[in-house]
């Protein structure tokens, strides 16, 4: 069982970037799919970037509107996103999933984020931006 554990939210000026990470553990199998979702009050789950931990193959959704790179550390098991150009509409709960090998729905190098294909989740970080 993968357990999922997020770091590095916080209150942010909007303009700014900031960082966060999830870290995996429970598993020796490097073989994932990772990703991040975002949810805000009221609104659904939406998906935001995902990265195939063994291939470093990186995947963003139509929305991710370039203003966000997801990253890994094999030797830590970490993922890392970068938002940048920073909105009030980024403000958050940033949650890391993940499920098994192959990361699915991605069709014309687009990633169309489905939350019911990851079995593993964290609790979140927030991410509040202010203007």
């Amino acid at each position: 069982q993968v357990q999922l554990a997020e770091s590095g939210g916080g209150s942010v000026q909007a303009g700014g970037s900031v960082n966060i990470s999830c870290v995996a553990s429970g598993t020796t199998d490097n073989r994932l799919c990772m990703a991040w979702f975002r949810q805000a009050p009221g609104r659904e789950r939406e998906g935001v970037a995902a990265i195939a931990t063994h291939r470093g193959n990186t995947y963003y959704t139509k929305s991710s509107n370039g203003r966000f790179t997801i990253s890994h550390d094999n030797a830590k098991n970490t993922v890392h996103l970068r938002i940048d150009a920073l909105d009030t509409e980024d403000t958050a709960m940033y949650i890391c999933a993940a499920r098994p090998i192959t990361c699915t729905g991605v069709y014309g190098g687009v990633w169309y984020a489905a939350p019911a294909d990851f079995r593993n989740w964290g609790q979140g970080t927030q991410v509040t931006v202010s203007s």
